[in-house]
């Protein structure tokens, strides 16, 4: 390496410790990403709001951290769900479970943005997103329509985020029970609160989650919202989920703290130039190629397919089904982590919603399954039969 190599090496490297440590010196830009965890003290966190419940409530609130489908099948459970998120989306057989469990006299309270397409379809529900004319501002201005709660001036969230409210919902089945304004020399009054009765229980739809996040909740007297908008679950159990959160409950990166502290982080980072540079420049290869060794051919799909053939050959189509119908009930186990030795009800259920199936398609594989194993003299057809059944189940994950 000659000198002006040597000297043209040190500056590019004086330039990037420069351009490291101007970065590291920088103040922390805000993180607006929606969050809403219980955990979280960013703007869009939910520490405060999660805090300042649990302390007034603390026996009354619940931490839930399995999906809807799991936790109510307990169906003892009552008390008030309550979703707090930028989004909310159920599959059919989970908003199946959540709204048979509140017609039967509980509580769901969902603040978000997006809702999800299945509950807005079966409430007969349209939403859309606010634009005003002057300055692209979404900025809501909230307040409640009960006169015991309402608020003489409306409470602002004082930052331009989506701005969701009913475009179209159907009055003689929903009530009304708050309102956001967008704009400032002309206001005008959307519906973003909403009551439905639903069976023997209530639903509670919210479109303007920001509302409990800390930003709103730490400016000036903001936080009477939440305790007003709360007086309608006053002395329910509350079950708050934490399973339908964009945020991170926790961190499973070791790398988490590092690269959460910004000096540190940048010192991560020079390391890993540095690292870089010396393989670039240092670390040339200084001995002989070394010779390239093809590893051995894997023959089992050859050797898997022979011995089929030979089953074939020997029409013995019944010890090959039964061989089908052990590979497909380890590949159960491994892909959908399902215990085969009990075909229950439950069995079926799970296996149902693991696999997207429905659950009559579902029993009627495994009672092909189990005719194929209790005749023993099954025919060419009936092992093609039973084939095509299982490798139309496995066709979308298989």
């Amino acid at each position: 390496m000659n000198r002006t190599y040597k000297i043209a090496f040190g500056l590019f490297l004086l330039l990037i410790i420069s351009l490291a440590w101007l970065e590291s010196s920088e103040p922390d830009p805000i993180n607006w990403t929606p969050s809403f965890t219980a955990k979280d003290k960013i703007p869009l966190g939910a520490f405060v709001f999660y805090e300042s419940w649990k302390s007034q409530q603390p026996d009354n609130i619940a931490d839930i951290r399995v999906p809807p489908y799991e936790f109510l099948s307990d169906t003892t459970v009552q008390g008030t769900y309550f979703f707090l998120n930028n989004y909310v989306d159920f599959d059919d057989n989970e908003l199946d479970n959540v709204l048979a469990w509140v017609s039967r006299g509980n509580k769901l309270f969902i603040s978000a943005y997006n809702f999800g397409e299945n509950l807005t379809d079966t409430l007969k529900l349209e939403t859309a997103s606010f634009i005003s004319s002057d300055e692209f501002k979404s900025r809501p201005q909230l307040n409640l329509v009960n006169s015991s709660l309402k608020f003489e001036k409306p409470l602002e969230f004082d930052h331009d985020l989506p701005a969701l409210f009913f475009q179209k919902i159907d009055t003689t089945n929903n009530l009304v029970l708050g309102t956001a304004s967008f704009g400032g020399t002309d206001p005008e009054e959307k519906i973003n609160f909403i009551k439905r009765e639903f069976g023997n229980g209530e639903i509670y739809l919210h479109s303007t989650p920001q509302a409990f996040s800390n930003y709103f909740l730490l400016k000036e007297e903001n936080y009477k919202y939440a305790e007003a908008l709360l007086a309608y679950f006053a002395g329910n159990n509350i079950l708050w989920d934490a399973y339908y959160k964009s945020g991170k409950s926790f961190y499973s990166s070791p790398l988490y703290i590092l690269l959460n502290n910004r000096p540190l982080k940048w010192a991560y980072y020079f390391v890993l130039i540095s690292a870089i540079l010396f393989v670039l420049f240092e670390g040339k290869r200084k001995q002989r190629s070394i010779p390239v060794v093809d590893p051995p051919m894997n023959k089992s799909y050859e050797f898997t397919e022979t011995v089929s053939q030979l089953y074939l050959e020997q029409k013995k189509f019944h010890e090959l089904g039964l061989k089908k119908i052990a590979l497909f009930m380890e590949y159960i186990r491994t892909e959908y982590r399902l215990d085969t030795s009990d075909l229950n009800e439950q069995f079926y259920k799970d296996l149902s919603v693991k696999s997207e199936k429905s659950i009559e398609d579902t029993k009627k594989l495994f009672e092909r399954i189990s005719y194929f194993q209790d005749e023993k003299r099954n025919e060419r057809d009936d092992f093609f039969e039973l084939s095509k059944h299982i490798n139309s189940f496995k066709k979308k994950h298989g």
